[in-house]
């Protein structure tokens, strides 16, 4: 078991979740609620990482993180060292990645609100913050939930796009399903079986206690 490989899985999904939990709350709202031009052109870059293979938008990534790319250029300046190939640059490249699975959900979530009770939030005085703490949050919860599994699932599980930005150094970019892909190309069936019932294990675990959690949650909160 290359437990350094999933230990960088776990860590590379919770930075993820992490960081894509408010994203998928305030700009799945404004998916859900805003009307604007070029909305559909914004769904339409959102949904891009569904349909294109791993490889090739990894590889559009590993340009545009870069060492000659702006990007790659500010932070080669700011930091001192190069994006692509570090856990910074797999973290980012996986956030952008997992857009999709965080925002759908969420902004279905808000989607299936009454407009009646955001109206009624309006006319009792509740500002942006404490409607959406106090009223919104609440009903779309399940959607926001659901964006968060989806998200660490679909991170503990990526190879396509942490090849083709992080490549496979270990304890930096090596994640557990480089691992069970390495132990395969070895022929070492025991060890990717292994590796392979663990991560089917946690992603379980994972996805039920989430679930579980949301739905206690769900009674309890309130305004």
């Amino acid at each position: 078991m290359d437990w350094p490989a999933l230990i960088l899985s776990l860590k590379l999904a919770g930075w993820t979740v992490a960081i894509l939990l408010p994203v998928s709350i305030l700009i799945g709202r404004a998916l859900a609620y805003g009307r604007f031009r070029g909305k559909g052109l914004v769904e339409a870059l959102v949904m891009l990482p569904l349909v294109l293979p791993p490889t090739v938008f990894g590889f559009y990534l590993l340009l545009a993180l870069g060492r000659n790319s702006p990007v790659g250029t500010f932070w080669q300046q700011a930091f001192g060292s190069q994006l692509v190939f570090t856990f910074e640059g797999l973290v980012l490249a996986s956030v952008i990645f997992n857009l999709p699975f965080a925002l759908l959900p969420a902004q279905r979530g808000f989607q299936a609100i009454p407009a009646e009770l955001r109206e009624a939030a309006r006319c009792c005085g509740m500002g942006f913050w404490r409607s959406l703490r106090a009223v919104e949050l609440p009903l779309a919860w399940p959607g926001v939930v659901t964006a968060m599994v989806l998200t660490f699932a679909h991170t503990l599980g990526e190879f396509g796009i942490v090849l083709m930005v992080g490549g496979a150094i270990p304890g930096e970019t090596r994640t557990i399903a480089i691992a069970i892909y390495d132990r395969v190309q070895a022929f070492d069936m025991a060890a990717a079986s292994t590796m392979a019932a663990v991560l089917v294990a946690i992603s379980l675990f994972t996805i039920a206690a989430t679930f579980a959690l949301a739905a206690r949650v769900g009674q309890r909160w309130g305004p």
